[in-house]
């Protein structure tokens, strides 16, 4: 059977962010985050500037207290005024949701997680009505962000953490801000597994359209790792959604410098904003029984890679096959035979390797994560069928790590817990002796059983 492929983008709303307008009239908007600490204002300007060159539209600093956000007022005040650089700015608030308040008043956006709000739901309706009408005397527009590691304990009682909970946690807040009349919002919905946040988002979408609501939507596939591995489980998650027509602004969340998530957001963005007639010339895809056959004849092998991801991830998925052969006459049999495991690998359909989930870090991280990742990968990498999750710190870590059989995860400056599934198993050891403490915990556990 051959299969047509075709795109229609998603109707949504319009949302401003200082002069970035975000929705379906608009382009879809490439961001990134800071990995810098948002108090170090000399690197954390450099690296937005960087950021700025390599294509972001937005750009967003953790912003853990009001100590953060001062200082994410002067990386703003020196971007605008000695760089002139306009690019905007985002607050990213976590556990502390009166921090918010004040970052409303300083930068063009403030991110949200419903799952920190109160479990008293008229409390939350107050706080939350409150920063409303602090974003509507600004200007600022707001994203409402909910991670599948980090549901409320009210979302997960009543839930669990499924797609459901987290859809009902954005409905929530949702129905709050249309009652109060505020639209300038973009929604996230976020998962390490790339399944997940596919189900995700389109479950968001169509309770959003039952509802009358046509928000615009960010995209994401959270702690995705790094290297070829990272690029090709981004484009699985974020392409399925693109080819479905959902998407306004992307992120590719890679455990490297934040400029180099840049080239590949844009990769995406351009592959679907190219008319049909040109974007599948040379292409051609078919599904006989369990076996999904891709041709694409583009020469560069790293677009390829992200084109062949973004596409077949979904087809996978809709047609139910288990095998996935790739063909481009510019490549190796080899070569083409490993990027057919890692894109199946990668929608969760089939295990080959080891798999890692890594966060791309930010100024909450202690320690070098990139040289970290580098470490645990050359200790783990012939343990075959394992999921290995390496996290910059406790805010996400143990909620996206949820279904990684061993974590590796930070608690403070140099010094790591170990989790073993959700449970942490090792608390606080030095960073020093974690890889090796790691590698005797999975011994062990492999030895009981």
């Amino acid at each position: 059977m051959r299969i047509a492929l075709q795109y229609h983008r998603r109707a949504t709303s319009q949302t401003q962010v200082g002069g970035v307008s975000i929705g379906s009239d608009s382009p879809i908007r490439l961001q990134t985050m800071a990995n810098t600490s948002t108090n170090d204002i000399a690197e954390s300007v450099a690296q937005a500037l960087r950021c700025a060159r390599a294509g972001a539209e937005l750009i967003r600093f953790t912003t853990q207290g009001k100590r953060e956000v001062e200082s994410l007022t002067e990386i703003h005040r020196v971007l605008r005024e000695e760089h002139d650089c306009r690019v905007p700015l985002v607050a990213d608030i976590h556990f502390q949701s009166d921090v918010a308040d004040v970052a409303a008043v300083a930068v063009e956006k403030v991110r949200i997680n419903p799952g920190n709000y109160s479990r008293d739901a008229a409390k939350l309706e107050e706080r939350f009505v409150h920063l409303l009408d602090l974003c509507k005397a600004h200007g600022t527009a707001l994203r409402i962000g909910v991670n599948h590691g980090s549901l409320s304990e009210r979302m997960m009682d009543r839930y669990g953490d499924t797609p459901q909970g987290m859809v009902e946690s954005v409905m929530e807040f949702l129905r709050i801000a249309v009652d109060h009349d505020f639209r300038d919002i973009v929604i996230s919905v976020k998962a390490s597994n790339t399944r997940v946040m596919v189900e995700t988002v389109r479950l968001l979408v169509a309770t959003m359209e039952r509802h009358g609501m046509a928000f615009p939507l960010h995209l994401g596939v959270t702690e995705a790792g790094e290297g070829e591995d990272g690029r090709i489980k981004s484009a699985v998650g974020i392409g399925a959604l693109l080819a479905d027509g959902i998407g306004d602004t992307i992120r590719v969340s890679l455990s490297e410098a934040p400029e180099n998530e840049l080239p590949v957001a844009r990769a995406l963005r351009d592959y679907f904003a190219a008319p049909d007639s040109i974007r599948y010339t040379g292409t051609a895809v078919s599904v006989d029984g369990a076996v999904l056959s891709y041709r694409n004849e583009e020469p560069d092998w790293a677009l390829f890679q992200l084109h062949a991801a973004a596409e077949c991830g979904r087809l996978l998925w809709a047609h139910q096959a288990t095998e996935l052969h790739v063909e481009n006459p510019h490549f190796s049999p080899e070569a083409l035979e490993t990027l057919s495991r890692d894109i199946l690998q990668a929608a969760r359909i089939r295990i080959y390797k080891t798999e890692y989930i890594s966060c791309p870090g930010c100024g909450r991280t202690l320690f070098d994560l990139q040289k970290t990742i580098a470490e645990v990968k050359r200790a783990t990498a012939g343990l075959s069928g394992l999921k290995i999750a390496v996290m910059g710190c406790i805010v996400n870590g143990p909620g996206e790590m949820a279904d990684a059989d061993y974590g590796y995860v930070g608690a403070g400056r140099d010094r790591i817990s170990l989790y073993r599934g959700k449970e942490c198993v090792l608390k606080n050891i030095p960073q020093e002796e974690a890889v090796e403490q790691l590698l005797r915990l999975i011994e062990n556990d492999d030895k009981k059983h």
